[in-house]
């Protein structure tokens, strides 16, 4: 499989993603996706199907994510100040929060459920003129066929 790079909308928080409430009579809360959060995956699911991806992978899945932030409008104001960390002030989700939200909008698009992802790393990028997004990268992890010494005779 050749790996799947697409580029994705920019995630929501994970804090804005469920929403909870007590239905009336009930005496427990009830967890659900947000508005928000079915606008996101709706989102993902037409920019997945844009790029290319019409069936779900199977096996084992390694994911890549590249995190990019909005670019502040004084950008340019923060670099000549600090040019080596101008951006460590920059809002941004964190990447674990990026990548809860992401793994659930991509599942029954590019995999059944994101138990198949058995590598995952991410990094956030320095904002640029591109524009807040995520850049994602999947590739399925070949097995190893087993040596024969442990295959059952």
């Amino acid at each position: 499989m050749t790996p799947i790079v697409v580029t994705l909308p920019y995630p929501i928080s994970a804090n804005r993603y469920w929403r909870s409430f007590v239905p009336r009579g009930a005496s427990r809360a009830v967890v659900t996706l947000s508005d928000e959060a079915k606008a996101y995956k709706r989102e993902v699911r037409i920019a997945l199907r844009q790029a290319g991806v019409d069936d779900v992978v199977q096996g084992r899945l390694a994911v890549h994510i590249q995190l990019y932030p909005e670019r502040p409008k004084d950008w340019q104001k923060r670099a000549r100040r600090d040019p080596l960390g101008w951006d460590d002030g920059v809002r941004c989700i964190d990447l674990d929060n990026a990548r809860k939200v992401l793994y659930d909008a991509m599942s029954d698009v590019v995999y059944r459920d994101d138990s198949q992802v058995w590598r995952d790393s991410g990094e956030r990028m320095e904002p640029d003129e591109h524009g807040a997004r995520v850049v994602v990268t999947i590739s399925r992890i070949e097995r190893a066929s087993p040596q024969a010494s442990f295959v059952a005779a």
